[in-house]
């Protein structure tokens, strides 16, 4: 019987991409996959000639030598029997299908051994760094207790010289396959959790966990520009994976912390600048801070109090990029106390020159606005 051609099982092109061809061997899996076909032998098979197709077209190497020389090229690198699965246990295929849709579902891939494996878990930390360190960027060392491999067991958690044994209930698969009135449902393994395996002779050090606990130390870079809620992903600082599987990632949350003189909005800084009544009325110059030193800050006469002057480009550079943003000096009149009788006798002789009949060039918001009493109380009478 004459050989399927295995751009022809998939439903593709000869010169199909990657992305084609994994979304055609889904499509595919999905389809015939036995859950769904039960007692189906033609959906099995059909099942198995497409993770055949997958697996040699996804290769380069494989896919170069099958479309010189067709089957002939690629059938001794298979091995094994029809199909080139060499006898291979179908339920790792299944396994791995639900692996390659799933990313790992379905208790995982297999191992060395015919041992599932398992992803670690991610994990998170908390960083709290200062304003400064989060405009300029910094480089940190954490430490934060983690799991590692038993180094008495390798991470078995078998007694050295002894090995996990098959789980009795599922017979080293990891799944069982329950029976619900015409369905068939496969679930985890409640007897080895989808391991398919059970240890029966543990490490005395890890007790049968397979992990110790250890302090582990990270140097992190902050870039510049983080904010707080931002995230840093360490790949492969989580969790170690069980039975050589991965290691999760490390995810470092950002939190700046509160800045004496600073406020930050996006790429914006803000800070109050307390003034003299003095430097208010006749102007003049200050000095006030920036992340990069201190600007003098030129006020002009007249200034009213929350007044907002922009310093262009003394703000944050974004981290995910974009112009760098402004500080926005807002300026706060600030009344004299504990004054002196002289001083009180002298503002009080200052308030005469500016009050009478010209009082409105001098205060003209209050002028307006007791305008606006009057008119208010002359409506109420009326």
């Amino acid at each position: 019987m004459a050989e399927r051609d295995y751009y022809e099982i998939l439903g593709v092109s000869r010169d199909a991409s990657e992305a084609d061809l994994k979304k055609a061997y889904r499509r595919l899996a999905m389809k015939y996959h036995p859950d769904r076909n039960p007692d189906n032998q033609d959906a099995i098979d059909k099942f198995k000639e497409s993770k055949e197709a997958f697996e040699v077209l996804k290769d380069p190497q494989k896919r170069a030598a099958y479309d010189q020389f067709g089957h002939a090229g690629v059938n001794q690198q298979a091995g094994g029997g029809p199909g080139g699965f060499g006898g291979a246990d179908i339920n790792d295929i299944f396994g791995d299908v639900f692996g390659d849709i799933f990313g790992g579902g379905r208790g995982g891939a297999r191992g060395a051994g015919g041992q599932r494996v398992y992803r670690g878990d991610d994990l998170q930390y908390n960083l709290e760094i200062a304003l400064e360190e989060a405009v300029s960027g910094v480089t940190t060392e954490i430490k934060l207790p983690t799991s590692v491999a038993c180094d008495a067991c390798d991470g078995s958690g078998s007694k050295r010289g002894t090995n996990p044994s098959n789980c009795p209930t599922c017979h080293g698969v990891g799944q069982v396959r329950m029976q619900q009135g015409f369905f068939s449902v496969q679930q985890t393994c409640p007897s080895c959790r989808g391991k398919g395996k059970v240890i029966t002779d543990p490490c005395p050090k890890c007790r049968g966990h397979g992990r110790s606990n250890k302090e582990k130390k990270l140097s992190v870079k902050i870039p510049a520009g983080v904010d707080t809620g931002d995230k840093i992903r360490l790949s492969g600082e989580g969790e170690i994976g069980e039975n050589g599987g991965p290691a999760g990632d490390l995810y470092v949350a950002i939190a700046v912390k509160e800045h004496e003189l600073f406020t930050r909005d996006n790429a914006d800084l803000q800070c109050t600048v307390p003034i003299n009544f003095a430097t208010a009325t006749v102007g003049g110059e200050l000095e006030v801070p920036t992340l990069d030193g201190k600007v003098k800050l030129k006020i002009p006469a007249g200034t009213q109090s929350e007044k907002i002057f922009r310093l262009r480009g003394k703000g944050v550079k974004p981290v995910r990029g974009g112009p760098v943003g402004d500080l926005m000096c807002k300026v706060r009149v600030e009344t004299p106390v504990n004054l002196s009788n002289e001083q009180r006798e002298l503002l009080m002789a200052f308030h005469e020159t500016i009050s009478g009949p010209n009082a409105h060039k001098h205060s003209p918001q209050a002028h307006s606005w007791l305008g606006g009493v009057k008119k208010f109380f002359d409506e109420l009478r009326n």
